[in-house]
């Protein structure tokens, strides 16, 4: 034990002993050394109370600490029960502190490098408070940074307005807003309410729609010019080999019979190099001037029949079963330009079949609420979850001899309809399917 508390402990024995002996003097009549007794026993009680308190006063000044997270102090443990299990917890609400503020620290980094707006707002008593804004928040919509919600009202009134009408619920919406006077700007809004016992939030991000089009822009241009690239580097380079090669030739004084056979085998090369820089024109042709799609009501049914019945050569030559389940369905579209679609998906799952034991190709059409639903599946392996995203992309492809432009131009008419064209990866196979929008 510590030399306080052997302190303490012999001041509580040193008064037990004097109250002993001041009460047996008195009883022997001894009044004077009775009352001597007494005091010393009085003055050992005060020396352990003052013991005690000075103990007690150490564990409220850490519990004290610990209620306002002051983590300046640095106590150590003295022995006492009580105040070292007051140093206990003093140290371990201080490493529960640091490392919420080490968490806090990290997730506001994260959320400040967001490029969406995002803004968390609390509710108190009297109204809400700013809990977290990100900068790209108030980068979008050029304004300060305020703690109380009610501030923005002034400086956003129509974004303010569309989030009290909410009621701080969870909505999705897009909405038009004056930006530092500078043009109105569309922006994609959502709100999510989050509750416990003891807290209300609202969460509110904000994207400029404008941005995310520039953006997707952006992608696509960067991806086709690296197709177009790729494909310019790979016809061109030879092409340009072979016609220095020719100028050699040409140059010589005779042109021997070997050189003649040279420049004969150049040219087919050069020949067949320019075709396939044509064919490649001309698919990009067919994606980027697709034509206005003559809208007439068709038989879904009919359409299907006719591009099984025209591929039916080629399902036959690689041992491919074919089964339908449909319901009678009529839609307003362009008859040769879906037919032309499903013959893509027909021959997409043609080469997906490639290697497979089972091969069947089945194709359905049923109404999903008000919407006609036409979908082709087939029994391959399936599409990679890593090239998922990209198989809709202009020449696109896994294979040798594609062109990598038929889901590619499926997609675009199914667009050209208002409709769309979309994929789900089956356990076995894969399935497209293609919505008609009523």
């Amino acid at each position: 034990m510590k030399k306080q508390q052997w302190y303490g402990l012999l001041s509580i024995l040193m008064a037990s002993a004097g109250g002993a002996g001041a009460f047996h003097f008195f009883a022997q009549g001894q009044r004077m050394t009775a009352f001597l007794s007494a005091i010393a026993a009085t003055g050992f009680i005060i020396m352990a109370r003052a013991s005690f308190l000075s103990a007690l006063h150490k564990t409220e000044k850490l519990l004290l600490a610990i209620r306002k997270k002051d983590f300046s102090l640095f106590p150590q443990a003295e022995g006492s029960s009580l105040i070292d299990s007051a140093v206990q917890l003093y140290h371990q609400a201080r490493e529960e502190h640091l490392s919420q503020t080490s968490y806090r620290l990290l997730y506001e980094e994260i959320l400040n490098q967001l490029e969406i707006g995002l803004m968390i707002l609390s509710e108190n008593g009297n109204g809400r408070d700013v809990f977290y804004v990100n900068p790209a928040f108030l980068d979008i919509l050029q304004i300060p940074k305020y703690n109380s919600w009610s501030l923005y009202e002034e400086k956003i009134p129509e974004f303010y307005r569309i989030i009290d009408r909410s009621g701080y619920g969870n909505t999705q919406e897009f909405f038009d807003v004056s930006v530092n006077r500078s043009g109105r700007q569309l922006f994609s809004l959502r709100t999510k309410q989050v509750k416990n016992a003891r807290h209300h939030f609202c969460i509110i991000s904000l994207e400029s729609v404008q941005k995310i089009i520039e953006q997707k822009e952006k992608l696509a241009w960067n991806n086709l010019m690296k197709v177009i690239s790729h494909e310019l580097l790979n016809t061109l380079t030879p092409v340009n080999s072979l016609i220095q090669n020719l100028e050699y030739i040409a140059n010589q004084e005779t042109v021997e019979k070997e050189d003649q056979e040279d420049m004969k085998e150049s040219l087919m090369i050069i020949s067949s190099k320019s075709e396939q820089l044509l064919s490649f024109v001309d698919d990009y042709r067919q994606v980027a001037e697709l034509p206005k799609p003559v809208l007439k009501e068709i038989p879904l049914s009919g359409v299907a029949e006719s591009a099984l019945r025209f591929l039916k050569p080629e399902f036959d030559k690689n041992g491919i079963r074919t089964t339908v389940s449909w319901e009678e369905h009529h839609v307003a579209a362009d008859r040769k330009m879906i037919e032309r679609c499903l013959i893509n998906l027909y021959l997409n799952a043609v080469n997906a079949l490639a290697g497979s034991p089972e091969k069947e190709i089945r194709t359905e059409i049923r109404r999903v609420n008000n919407r006609i639903v036409l979908s082709v599946e087939d029994s391959g392996a399936g599409i990679r979850e890593e090239i998922r995203d990209r198989i809709f992309l202009p020449f696109f492809t896994t294979r040798e001899s594609g062109s990598g432009i038929g889901l590619t131009l499926s997609k675009s008419i199914m667009e050209a309809h208002h409709g769309y064209l979309n994929y789900r990866p089956l356990v076995q196979g894969s399935r497209f399917e293609i919505w008609f929008v009523k």
